[in-house]
């Protein structure tokens, strides 16, 4: 079987409030951050200043690793709009290391290759718009090291 590369997905302008200014700050930077709560010391994803687990406002950003697991994907073989004609594309839940779990993009990969409990890194594409969006790809195996 041939292999299928992940198409360049479009990078739509992301909604920058003063919630969310410091993390699209970050991304412009090359950083992903997020939240965590200091008084039940759970992460959150998406970043807000209120813990959903417990509902307290004592919330401070901090850098993440940037580094996760594919919890759950799909395919995307047909799409509309701007993402008309960028198919196949991978959408996928990545469990990042810190424990939430996001929605985004499987990038820079055989779109057929990715599988449940693949580790994978962000990499952030560039919005035009002064932030950059995360989006995630495989890991790559390091040059020596064994499978």
């Amino acid at each position: 079987m041939s292999e299928v590369r992940s198409p360049v997905l479009p990078a739509a302008r992301p909604v920058v409030n003063p919630d969310t200014e410091e993390f699209w700050k970050a991304t412009a930077e090359g950083r992903f951050i997020g939240r965590r709560c200091d008084d039940c010391g759970s992460a959150m994803w998406y970043p807000r200043p209120i813990c959903p687990f417990c509902h307290s406002s004592n919330t401070r950003w901090e850098d993440f690793t940037g580094r996760g697991t594919v919890y759950s994907f799909s395919v995307v073989h047909r799409a509309g709009g701007e993402w008309k004609g960028v198919t196949p594309y991978v959408l996928a839940y990545v469990e990042l290391e810190e424990g939430p779990r996001m929605m985004t993009n499987i990038v820079d990969c055989d779109v057929e290759s990715v599988a449940i409990g693949d580790e994978v890194e962000v990499v952030f594409e560039d919005t035009g718009h002064g932030s950059a969006l995360p989006r995630f790809r495989p890991v790559r195996a390091e040059a020596g090291s064994q499978a």
